[in-house]
């Protein structure tokens, strides 16, 4: 028989084996509600960012409807001012075409005749006839729709 001696444990490695395991249980513990928590704050987050998002795509819908609106109503008073520059355009020379026939008879009959000038503006559609007005400040909820 050969004689190998046999360690035996004493209490108090014992007791320090338990208490290693029982630090190495509690931090896997708490590095598991750490991970979890970790888990729960990242899946939060993804949340209020797929909310924001949203949110946004709903402000742009809106945005997009108001730049829709805004352009159809551009459209309009475009054409219209393209009809009204067009008339004071026909007008005109209407104007100056009948100042041209008064202009004739005045000379042929020798008979002085009161000719109106064309006002300025008529031929100068691009200059506003009235002085430009000062601007005043206006409430913010005027420029809200």
């Amino acid at each position: 028989m050969s004689s190998i001696p046999v360690r035996q444990s004493s209490g108090s490695e014992e007791d320090q084996k338990t208490g290693i395991d029982e630090r190495k249980r509690k931090r896997m513990l708490s590095n598991r509600e750490s991970a979890r928590r970790s888990r729960m704050k990242k899946q939060q987050h993804l949340d209020d960012l797929i909310n924001q998002m949203t949110q946004l795509k709903n402000e742009n819908s809106q945005i997009l409807m108001q730049i829709n609106l805004l352009t159809q109503q551009f459209s309009k008073v475009d054409t219209e001012n393209t009809v009204l520059r067009t008339q004071v355009m026909e007008l005109t020379d209407r104007l100056q075409s009948l100042n041209s026939v008064l202009r004739f008879v005045e000379e042929f009959s020798g008979m002085e005749m009161d000719i109106p000038e064309i006002p300025d503006p008529l031929l100068k559609p691009w200059q506003h006839p009235c002085p430009a007005l000062p601007i005043t400040a206006a409430s913010a909820s005027m420029f809200q729709y």
